[in-house]
């Protein structure tokens, strides 16, 4: 019989030398989202990241080493599942995500009974744009993942990202941790187990703190990675969700 508690809503920010921005993202989250609860990832930030944001009034966890989001976000999906969320909410620690759209994003969890509801940026909504061969390659990712999923995806590299009890159970045992295998590997790995896969258009803000990368050599790097990420994603076996209903 499972005695843990049930609570409603977790916002797991991802967060690595974020000391600027952290104190900002945590107040508006408890502003705009006054029921979740948060936790930030410490993901072996240097800075004072930590103490920021427990100033702000959010929970950490303390990784010792840097494992990148992808790392991050299984820790915080571990953190959830024993917990005992129903849902969490993956929200960047640079602002970029606005957590007035997580209600939209339940509200097609709700009505679609799905269990991942990704915040897609190239949706019909707001400005933000890509150019040149990562353009290429977000559109390809689009084509293949949507034809994975069996609906339509615009957006696969988002790290916005609403996720049921399902979702949380299978990425605590079986979420990637390499570049971009955080938001496209998990995808295939999800709809392989059986979860449902929407989106909804969202709009991003500018970063609050920090500087983009853009390059013709950075632009090179995701084109390759995103590639190699896919065709590691469509190699993988078929993963059952583990553990029964509730484990």
């Amino acid at each position: 019989m499972n005695d843990r508690p049930t609570r409603r809503l977790l916002a797991i920010i991802p967060a690595w030398n974020e000391q600027a921005t952290i104190a900002a993202v945590v107040s508006e989250i408890r502003e705009v989202l006054p029921d979740a609860d948060i936790l930030v990832v410490n993901d072996g930030s240097t800075d004072g990241t930590s103490v920021v944001a427990r100033r702000a009034g959010a929970t950490v966890l303390e990784l010792p080493v840097n494992l990148g989001v992808g790392g991050a976000m299984r820790a915080g999906y571990t953190y959830a599942f024993r917990a005992g969320y129903e849902r969490t909410v993956q929200l960047d620690a640079d602002g970029q995500h606005d957590p007035r759209v997580v209600a939209a994003l339940a509200h097609v969890m709700d009505s679609e009974g799905a269990d991942i509801v990704i915040g897609a940026r190239f949706a019909g909504v707001g400005e933000y744009e890509v150019r040149g061969p990562r353009r290429w390659t977000m559109h390809l990712l689009s084509v293949v993942l949507s034809r994975v999923t069996g609906t339509r995806l615009t957006d696969t590299t988002s790290g916005l990202k609403l996720c049921a009890r399902p979702a949380i159970r299978l990425f605590t045992s079986n979420y990637p941790a390499e570049y971009l295998g955080d938001t496209i590997e998990s995808i295939v790995i999800a709809s392989r187990a059986g979860l449902r896969i929407r989106q909804v258009g969202v709009g991003m803000r500018a970063r609050a703190g920090g500087k983009p990368s853009h390059s013709p050599v950075k632009a090179a790097v995701f084109l390759s990675r995103a590639l190699l990420a896919l065709v590691v994603a469509l190699s993988r076996p078929r993963e059952p969700v583990p553990g029964g209903p509730d484990a």
